[in-house]
């Protein structure tokens, strides 16, 4: 369970296309790369590519999170998935968990637990296996949402700000 590294890597995102000639040059490179090789990202490489995606956030959104501790762990904890009444471990992609800024009080309370948010490996890794999304985008996605809890907005707040967004 580390924290977010400041270490930035290179992340290579693929894009599809319809056209034929887009299309022949993406099979082309793909012949060239060599899948014997190819695994999923550790978890050590999963937090620099989760610390890229912090990194390429407005400064005014990274500084009100200067508080905050990142964690990528595998999966949630069992507690967790009982608590969100989860059907499966894939069924969670990220959580807040702490008390976000606006409920926040002038100085923290004794005892109180530092916000956390908490990326899960795996089920991340299955829903870019199964979505046509870059993983670097998802991972972004997620880090976005749950930082949007730390700055108290719900679920439904969230929906909203996507929808007036894409329009």
């Amino acid at each position: 369970m580390g924290s977010v590294p400041s270490i930035k890597a290179s992340a290579i995102k693929a894009s599809a296309s319809t056209s034929s000639a887009s299309a022949s040059a993406h099979a082309e490179a793909s012949s060239s790369f060599s899948w014997d090789g190819a695994k999923a990202p550790s978890v050590a490489e999963f937090e620099l590519l989760a610390q890229e995606a912090f990194d390429g956030l407005p400064e005014e959104f990274r500084a009100l999170c200067s508080d905050v501790i990142f964690n990528v762990t595998e999966f949630p904890e069992d507690d967790v998935l009982k608590e969100l009444g989860a059907e499966s471990p894939f069924d969670i992609l990220g959580l807040f968990t702490g008390i976000g800024l606006p409920q926040q009080g002038y100085a923290p309370q004794t005892g109180q637990m530092p916000n956390t948010i908490h990326l899960y490996r795996r089920p991340i890794l299955d829903y870019w296996a199964e979505n046509d999304e870059s993983l670097g985008a998802i991972v972004t996605h997620v880090l976005v949402h749950e930082i949007g809890h730390h700055f108290g907005f719900s679920d439904e707040d969230m929906e909203a700000i996507e929808a007036a967004a894409e329009r």
